[in-house]
């Protein structure tokens, strides 16, 4: 039996090839593996790959031990989407559960986002399609196609520059509107620490995952995107905490429905976070 309270199960996924921890191929499948041996493994997600890696990952994966669940990163855009899918099909290496796509920028989002989801209906099976939009230009319109074809959301939360974080008023805008489409979506950069915070390396200001589980849970529950902002912006780790010990496994199981992941370099950091709340058991 799983000792990862609901709220937190499978929600990491592991992106440790990607900024800034940039962790060699080899060692990144090496660690995966530890992290989903551990007593902690329901707390870890797929294996987060680019297109460009999907065979090298594969490879290294034959040679350590057996396949791996991936999402893949499309670097290409719509057109690299059926060859990741159909490299999966025939591998018995790796298991693509999801393939990750980035809208292009252009002045007419939601045209991109209809030759994505059009690329995804002629490949996809039982793999989940998470379309990042961003939250320029006519992005609800672009999320309305997202919707209608029945495929996730991506949010970048973070990145290497500060324009890359999002106010904690377009993440509430963003979870609303996500929710009032019943699109799913996970987060991905910048996202690894538990609680709203400052890095001490660059003053960037970092979002929590926490504060994106309860908001989600604030919005479920009817909340509006100044209360759902004001959660976000919270740097109350324990009153936080607190709030997530309240919800019910029902609760917590429909916040996980619609706010599915958040990709993150580092496994160990998000783990560490949620023991020092005493919101998973010190291992």
């Amino acid at each position: 039996m799983s000792t990862t309270p609901a709220l937190f199960r499978h929600l990491v996924d592991d992106a440790a090839m990607f900024p800034p921890g940039e962790l060699p191929l080899a060692q990144a499948v090496a660690a995966h593996r530890e992290h989903r041996q551990a007593e902690y493994a329901d707390l870890v997600g797929p294996f987060v790959c680019t297109d460009e890696n999907l065979m090298k990952v594969a490879a290294e994966a034959r040679a350590t031990g057996g396949p791996l669940e991936v999402s893949v990163v499309i670097t290409g855009g719509a057109g690299g989407i059926e060859p990741a899918v159909r490299y999966g099909d025939r591998s018995a290496d790796v298991v693509v559960k999801a393939i990750e796509v980035r809208l292009r920028a252009e002045d007419d989002l939601s045209r991109n986002a209809l030759r994505v989801v059009r690329a995804c209906d002629d490949c996809l099976d039982e793999e989940n399609a998470f379309v990042e939009i961003g939250l320029d230009g006519a992005w609800e319109r672009a999320l309305d196609v997202v919707a209608d074809a029945g495929y996730a959301a991506k949010l970048r939360t973070g990145g290497l520059d500060p324009s890359l974080f999002p106010t904690a008023e377009q993440i509430a805008a963003f979870i609303t509107a996500c929710l009032d489409r019943e699109v799913a979506f996970k987060c991905t950069a910048g996202l690894h620490n538990a609680v709203r915070h400052t890095a001490a390396d660059t003053g960037f200001e970092h979002h929590g995952f926490l504060n994106v589980l309860l908001a989600t849970r604030a919005s479920l529950d009817g909340s509006s995107q100044d209360e759902q902002a004001a959660i976000l912006e919270s740097r109350d780790g324990e009153s936080l905490a607190a709030k997530a010990r309240e919800l019910t496994e029902d609760q917590a199981a429909s916040t996980r429905r619609w706010f599915t992941s958040f990709g993150s370099c580092s496994i160990d950091e998000p783990r560490h976070d949620l023991t020092a709340l005493g919101l998973l058991e010190a291992k």
